[in-house]
C-alpha cells in the first residue's frame, strides 16, 4: 500500500512539473485566431482576454505572462523583453478588434482559463481543473477547425500541436486519485496472475 502511494507520488509530480512548464512557459500546444492576432498557447489567450475585459490589474497579468516571454526570448535567441514593455511588445495594448479576429468559440477561451487556472492551483494541490481545461480547450479547436466559421481555418489552418497530447496525457497523471486507482487495478490484475500461474505450477 505504501508503493503505491510513493509510486502515485512520484508519478503526479513529475506529470504535473511537465504540465506547469508547458502552460507557464507558454510552450505551442494549438493555433487559434485571437485579440492580438494568433495564439498558440492558453496563456496567451488568456493574458489577451484578461487584458480587454479589465477584470484583473495588468501588473497581475503581467506576473503570469512572462516567464513565458523570457523563456521564448532565450529559445529564440533574442533580448529579453523588459517587465515594463511586456504588453506592448506583444500587442497586448491593442484595442481594435475585429470578427475575423477574435475568438469565435467560448470553448477555447474557457478552455484556456481552467488550463492556467489548473497550472497555478495545482502548485497547491493538483486536481482536475486542468484536465477539464485541456479536453474542453482540444474540442474548441476542432470544432473551429472543422466548421471553419472565422474564415481563418481556410487562410492559415487552425491546428493543434503535438505538444496538446502531451499536456493532456500529463493532466491526467497528475490527477493523484485517478493514478493510484490504475496502480491499484493493475496491482490487483498482477497477484491475479502470479496466483494462477503459481496454482498451475503445482
Amino acid at each position: 500500500m505504501a508503493s503505491s502511494r510513493r509510486c502515485a507520488t512520484l508519478i503526479c509530480s513529475i506529470a504535473f512539473s511537465i504540465y506547469f512548464f508547458i502552460i507557464i512557459f507558454q510552450v505551442p500546444i494549438f493555433s487559434v485566431p485571437c485579440r492580438i492576432g494568433i495564439c498558440k498557447t492558453p496563456m496567451e489567450v488568456t493574458s489577451s482576454q484578461l487584458i480587454a475585459s479589465e477584470v484583473f490589474p495588468r501588473s497581475i497579468v503581467k506576473i503570469l505572462f512572462y516567464p513565458g516571454a523570457a523563456a521564448k526570448a532565450i529559445c529564440n535567441q533574442k533580448t529579453i523583453p523588459s517587465y515594463k514593455n511586456l504588453l506592448n511588445i506583444h500587442q497586448f495594448n491593442t484595442r481594435a478588434v475585429s470578427a475575423a479576429s477574435d475568438i469565435q468559440h467560448l470553448e477555447v477561451l474557457a478552455g484556456s482559463y481552467l488550463s492556467v487556472g489548473g497550472a497555478i492551483t495545482g502548485l497547491i494541490k493538483p486536481g482536475r481543473m486542468g484536465l477539464f481545461g485541456i479536453l474542453l480547450l482540444m474540442w474548441g479547436v476542432i470544432r473551429e477547425s472543422i466548421m471553419g466559421t472565422s474564415g481563418f481555418a481556410q487562410a492559415k489552418g487552425i491546428h493543434i500541436y503535438p505538444a496538446m497530447y502531451i499536456v493532456l496525457i500529463s493532466a491526467f497523471f497528475s490527477i493523484r486519485k485517478d493514478v493510484r486507482k490504475l496502480i491499484r487495478t493493475f496491482t490487483r490484475k498482477h497477484v491475479v496472475k502470479v496466483k494462477r500461474f503459481k496454482s498451475k505450477a503445482k
